[in-house]
């Protein structure tokens, strides 16, 4: 018993010392655990890389419809109208009866009344020969501009001219051929007007005032408008209906007069959000003259048409009417290879643009110089590379030397 009092007392005299190394582990695995939870996390960031691709800016507006070539019809005397029977929308053929007009017996303003008819007579004579005239010079420009973009093609295919400059050539082709189509429209217009007067005297000569004038439609279309639909007396001028081609079809899209400076005619135009697919058009002038409109945000704005034609086959666009709405994308800028990120990327910082991008798992503040913006994306010309992953809509919690963390 006495050998085994000394065993006893070393295992009494160990246990303090294994108690003293459990408390020191959970200490230290107690400190770990602090220390790890007092740690910044990293920020969660949604990112995005920069990267090389085709760089496509648009000015983008609303715009409507508009027929180009529209005739009102008006009385060519007075008298008592029948009821139009005609709607807006209703299909017509040149020479069609579209109003019935009873001529009024005015014995005491009859001589006043006739040569009101005989000056109305010469106007409109006049009226047609100027439109002839019109016609042989826009046939002539015509003519030109079809040489023009003919030797254009032969060039753009050897290399010796660019391809803007063809789509230029073309494009006055376009503009000669609409114009010429409209002197010709003008010029029926004015032989219906004429053989309107003359008939408007011939009546005011006759001494039976008791038979029915009937007004025919100068060109084959569709019923725009019908301003005097109901029957009753009419005096000479009256609008009675408005008549036009809706395959003659143009756009007119107001944009900003900054915008303006940079379309050109020939520009590509996409035509969207008009109830089908989008449809293919050009840019064929911007009107000359601006004008003040007041924004959604009540600011007053200089702006301008734009006028381009549907390129794109009539059949894809023929439910499009007179006024319609629609949505067009005019195409300014056109880069095959160019090095962008999203523009939601950029910040000001001072005069000039900076982003955050993201080196390991650290936001580190690089500025870069910025070329022309897209809808989505930025041309970066300094201050980045292809691959780059960049911080999108960087907060005010993000500075230089932030963690971030993103998938």
């Amino acid at each position: 018993m006495e050998e085994g009092k000394p065993a006893a007392n070393v295992r009494r005299k160990k246990n303090p010392w294994l108690k003293r190394v459990i408390v020191t582990v959970l200490l230290l695995a107690a400190a770990t655990g602090i220390a790890v939870a007092a740690r910044p996390k990293p920020l969660e960031v949604e990112v995005a890389s920069a990267r090389r691709g085709e760089l496509v800016v648009t000015v983008d507006e609303d715009g409507v419809t508009r027929v180009t070539d529209r005739f009102v019809v008006s009385a060519p005397l007075s008298g008592n109208l029948a009821r139009i029977a005609l709607h807006p929308g209703d299909s017509v053929k040149q020479g069609d009866v579209i109003a019935r007009i009873l001529p009024l017996r005015a014995p005491l303003l009859d001589a006043r009344s006739r040569r009101e008819s005989e000056a109305r007579v010469n106007a409109t004579s006049a009226g047609l020969a100027q439109a002839k005239a019109q016609i042989d010079r826009a046939r002539v420009a015509r003519d030109y501009a079809v040489e023009e973009s003919e030797n254009a093609r032969t060039l753009e295919k050897t290399g010796t001219l660019s391809r803007q400059a063809l789509e230029r050539a073309l494009v006055d082709e376009r503009s000669r051929a609409a114009e010429l189509a409209s002197a010709e429209f003008a010029a029926r217009v004015a032989e219906h007007e004429l053989t309107m007067a003359r008939a408007a005297l011939g009546r005011m000569s006759a001494s039976d005032g008791g038979e029915q004038f009937e007004v025919t439609s100068p060109v084959s279309g569709r019923v725009l408008k019908v301003f005097q639909q109901s029957e009753g007396v009419v005096q000479p001028g009256t609008n009675l209906l408005e008549v036009g081609d809706p395959s003659a079809l143009e756009i007119a899209v107001d944009i900003l007069t900054s915008d303006a400076v940079v379309v050109v005619p020939g520009a590509s135009v996409t035509i969207d959000e008009w109830g089908g697919a989008p449809l293919s058009a050009k840019v064929r002038m911007i009107e000359p003259s601006a004008f003040t409109r007041l924004s959604a945000l009540g600011v007053e704005e200089q702006r301008v048409n734009a006028v381009m034609d549907v390129v794109s086959p009539y059949e894809s666009w023929k439910a499009l009417g007179d006024g319609y709405r629609v949505a067009a994308r005019i195409e300014v800028y056109r880069a095959e290879d160019t090095l962008m990120i999203p523009w939601s990327a950029l910040f000001r910082r001072g005069q000039s643009w900076a982003v955050f991008a993201v080196v390991g798992a650290v936001a580190e503040l690089r500025p870069v110089r910025i070329g022309r913006k897209s809808e989505l994306d930025a041309e970066v010309l300094e201050g980045l590379e292809a691959g780059t992953p960049v911080i999108l809509h960087p907060s005010d919690r993000i500075s230089a030397g932030t963690q971030v963390a993103h998938h």
